[in-house]
């Protein structure tokens, strides 16, 4: 049980990584070439949102198996 809340810690970790590292690309790329994102009829953090959402989703489930093993463990 302890590797596998461990690999659930480290995959928890993983999801907030990529959700940062994908925003942040995201932001960078916006700022380097805004004509882009203008044609778009949606705003240029819509994907950022979903993303974030997706994410949130993601990190309750892995926090509520987590919580489960952690009970099981005592």
């Amino acid at each position: 049980m302890k590797k596998l809340y461990g690999f659930l810690r480290i995959l928890l970790w993983c999801f907030i990584g990529v959700f940062l590292g994908s925003s942040l690309y995201q932001y960078l790329d916006y700022k380097a070439h805004p004509g882009l994102y203008e044609m778009q009829s949606a705003p240029w953090y819509t994907a950022i949102q979903i993303r974030g959402l997706f994410t949130v989703v993601l990190v309750v489930i892995t926090l509520a198996v987590m919580a489960i093993i952690r009970k099981k463990m005592k």
